[in-house]
């Protein structure tokens, strides 16, 4: 006679003993990976699920996946705080979860005084069998034609609103910061000296794009 299975019913929260933190469906948790010279798996909650007694409590994740472990590999343009919203859902014991974090959405993650070590932030969704990505382009920026990386420090030109590295228009992050305003080459008046801004914010021209799904193979490491 096969024996039936125990009913599990849905937590509403749960309280993490371990780490002393109560987790519900929708926070972001920091995961133990299986080899502990990896960095944490990163997680959404998507439920909660316990015995009929309270016990043996599992979670039900969707995973995010950094650059490197996509299908392309990190790019230039990755922020070092990046992460991809996975289509991987899995269901792991609660006592796996060693903290919980924050993912932000990229508006959001730019506009942080600070980034903790607990903070993170996502702008793609990410298919795990085909590599593709949702949305599958992106703008990009300055001379380089390359989509903004929130870690480099990026300067506006006051023409055309166009978003340039210190690097490619021959200055140093130094004297950039020195400088209150900047106009770039195409838009300089002749003799006009070169000025710098030290804000580094995200909004930018998008009048090209970057189509990720055709990265030259350059861009990947």
């Amino acid at each position: 006679m096969v024996k039936a299975k125990a009913p599990r019913r849905t937590l509403d929260s749960y309280a993490v003993k371990h780490i002393n933190k109560i987790i519900k469906a929708g926070d972001c948790v920091l995961m133990r990976p299986a080899d502990q010279s990896k960095p944490q798996y990163v997680s959404r909650i998507e439920r909660i699920e316990a015995d009929a007694r309270g016990g043996n409590v599992k979670v039900h994740v969707r995973w995010y996946y950094r650059p490197e472990e996509s299908i392309g590999g990190r790019r230039q343009f990755h922020g070092s705080k990046e992460l991809f919203l996975s289509d991987h859902y899995d269901v792991q014991s609660a006592d796996t979860i060693e903290g919980k974090c924050t993912v932000h959405s990229f508006k959001s993650y730019t506009k942080l005084d600070a980034v903790g070590n607990d903070d993170f932030f996502c702008r793609f969704e990410y298919n795990s069998s085909t590599g593709s990505f949702n949305p599958d382009r992106v703008a990009v920026y300055c001379k380089c034609e390359m989509p903004y990386n929130p870690d480099d420090l990026m300067v506006q030109c006051e023409g055309c609103s166009d978003w340039f590295h210190p690097a490619c228009i021959e200055m140093t992050a130094e004297e950039a910061k020195r400088l209150d305003h900047f106009f770039c080459e195409s838009c300089s008046s002749e003799g006009q000296k070169k000025l710098q801004n030290s804000h580094a914010a995200s909004k930018h021209s998008d009048t090209k794009v970057f189509l990720l799904h055709c990265c030259p193979s350059s861009f990947f490491r």
